[in-house]
């Protein structure tokens, strides 16, 4: 007969073995992933590249310093692509990990919180990409002094337009942020309110920390998290409002 202490050592190597089949699963799926997009990994880094390409004066390009730039950026840029198409598949396995730990409302609530975050991330990069580049790299070029050649590397636009995915796919959760905030009772949509102006400020804050060190760049990503805050204290106070509504149902 095991004893209760048998029993939890038990379950904890059970989840143990879960967990690690799932983070296998996740792996498979990135690997599966960039295997088929290897061979369009050149097509890939183009699709990319072309708002800086566009930009450039005519009779320009991009340049590779150095020599293996060729190959590995655009064999890094698929490897990031391929684990962005299965951030999906990895969230589903994360979901399916910690379900049967939730509550009944937590698991009504965890779900569109699943599809909204990836919906908003990739929401980010398709923002830097489409509105962004554009932007930012005509304005770059065309500030350059007279007698200066604009030749980017290619690895470092490539390290550039990854750093600019990131801060904008992270930028772009602050309403599920503030709407667990909220929802966790941790803050209130008025008193959120109240803190405007320094939500303000920290938005200016955190652009001048994941953006170069250009205000123009910076006002960009800074404004949308602005109005993206807005979007989670409407989004909370919609709930509140459901909730009041359910418990004078209830009552």
């Amino acid at each position: 007969m095991t004893s209760a202490e048998d029993e939890k050592e038990l379950t904890l190597i059970d989840h143990l073995i879960e967990l690690r089949d799932r983070i296998i699963k996740c792996v498979v799926a990135i690997v599966v992933l960039f295997l088929a997009l290897f061979y369009w990994s050149r097509e890939i880094y183009n699709y990319v590249a072309l708002p800086l390409v566009q930009a450039l004066p005519e009779g320009s390009s991009m340049i590779a310093i150095d020599p293996t730039s060729p190959f590995f950026a655009p064999f890094k840029l698929t490897f990031y692509v391929s684990f962005l198409l299965a951030a999906p598949y990895i969230l589903y396995q994360l979901w399916s990990f910690i379900a049967p730990g939730l509550y009944k409302n937590e698991k009504a609530l965890a779900i569109p919180l699943f599809v909204s975050s990836v919906a908003l991330f990739y929401s980010g990069i398709a923002f830097a990409r489409y509105v962004l580049f554009g932007i930012v790299f005509g304005f770059f070029i065309s500030v350059a002094p007279e007698g200066i050649q604009v030749l980017p590397d290619i690895s470092s636009f490539l390290s550039f337009a990854l750093t600019i995915f990131l801060a904008f796919g992270i930028a772009f959760e602050i309403p599920i942020a503030v709407f667990l905030c909220i929802w966790a009772g941790l803050a209130e949509p008025d008193s959120l309110s109240e803190k405007r102006p320094y939500v303000v400020v920290g938005c200016f804050v955190i652009a001048m920390l994941l953006t170069p060190p250009d205000p123009f760049t910076q006002s960009i990503l800074a404004l949308p998290m602005w109005a993206l805050f807005e979007v989670g204290i409407l989004a909370g106070r919609i709930m509140r409002k459901r909730q009041s509504e359910e418990e004078a149902a209830a009552s």
